[in-house]
């Protein structure tokens, strides 16, 4: 029984609460409704005068610098090393020398590979002499000739591998780590030997939006700055332009700049990239946001008779930061509601907000 008596009266708060809820809305209402009516029914909306203006297409994006090339050097024979003739810091030419393998084994290959090519050469004349006179026949004589071309390929292989005791630099560069010391022993299965860098040009890679990359092509020239040397004037060259966006909608560019200055960048230091643009000629444009749901409808609100709103269909051109070029539809001295539409039907009476 007492459990009844709680239900219902828990029943009587609840509608109780929702009949509040319900009428403060409606007093809410109310008041705004008075608001309009005080208004004559005008809804607020802001404007702006059309006219034509310069577009500035010039923009910066901000990146960090990359070597030209890196290389993580890897041994490709089994061995002791020997010897080691650089260290980190070093700067290396390619072809130089940079450590030595124990090519004992090796050596040892390349002399069996030797005795075994040159008694391949006696047995293929020996045939050759035989089968003259009838002593071998054809199949045996064109064996011992494939026996002295494989014969001749493992050593040539044998020699590559003696020659590869001596590990040389595929790259002109600097030894930013040496990961080996004199007596370790290295596998074929390569071991990390040397990372090199390659900073005689870098690579400035910045991100910049859709708007931005229409009006970039690979080739261009670019100005950039240094953080750290900003009284040095760097330049490069657009190298690449992703033909794809990434997952934040903005395109990977990759920028090549000289690395020629006295004050040397170093991979890894922040970069600002400026993008220059001949002078265009001045165009209509309007604010991103005083289109009716979004750029793509190709329809705003014009102010007619100072205090009547009209839809106008216009064709959108570029867009420009947080503006719009507009190509048709507009003219210059023209009113634009650039805010409020929300609220807007053709032919909506307006209040403009100063």
């Amino acid at each position: 029984m007492k459990r009844g008596i709680i239900t219902v009266v828990l029943i009587i708060v609840v509608i109780g609460a929702i009949a509040w809820v319900l009428n403060s809305n409606k007093k809410k209402n109310d008041a705004q409704t008075a608001l309009v009516s005080q208004g004559g029914g005008a809804v607020s909306v802001r404007i702006a005068t059309v006219k034509k203006e310069a577009v500035d297409l010039d923009f910066t994006a901000n990146g960090n610098f990359a070597a030209k090339q890196e290389l993580n050097f890897l041994s490709e024979n089994a061995g002791r090393v020997n010897a080691i003739y650089v260290d980190e810091g070093d700067h290396v030419k390619k072809g130089q020398i940079l450590a030595r393998i124990d090519a004992e084994i090796i050596n040892t290959d390349r002399e069996t590979a030797q005795a075994t090519l040159a008694n391949a050469i006696k047995d293929e004349a020996r045939y050759n002499s035989s089968f003259s006179t009838g002593g071998v026949t054809q199949q045996q004589l064109d064996q011992a000739k494939l026996n002295t071309k494989n014969a001749r390929m493992r050593l040539q292989s044998a020699a590559r591998r003696v020659s590869d005791a001596n590990v040389k630099s595929p790259i002109d560069g600097i030894v930013n780590k040496r990961y080996i010391e004199v007596g370790a022993f290295v596998n074929t299965q390569g071991t990390q030997m040397f990372e090199l860098v390659d900073v005689s040009k870098l690579k400035l890679k910045v991100n910049v939006n859709e708007s931005q990359v229409a009006n970039l092509n690979v080739g261009d020239r670019v100005q950039i700055k240094s953080n750290v040397f900003p009284a040095d004037n760097f330049s490069g060259k657009i190298n690449f332009i992703a033909p794809k966006a990434d997952g934040t909608l903005n395109f990977p560019i990759e920028i090549e700049v000289e690395n020629n200055h006295k004050n040397t960048i170093k991979a890894g230091m922040y970069g600002t990239a400026i993008f220059k643009f001949p002078a265009r000629a001045a165009t209509i444009t309007i604010p991103r946001g005083a289109f009716v749901g979004s750029v793509s409808s190709n329809q705003i609100f014009v102010l007619e008779n100072g205090n009547t709103a009209k839809i106008r269909k216009v064709i959108a051109g570029r867009t420009i930061n947080d503006q719009v070029e507009i190509i048709e539809g507009l003219k210059e001295g023209e009113t634009a509601i650039i805010s409020g539409q929300i609220n807007l039907v053709d032919g909506s009476p307006v209040a403009t907000i100063k």
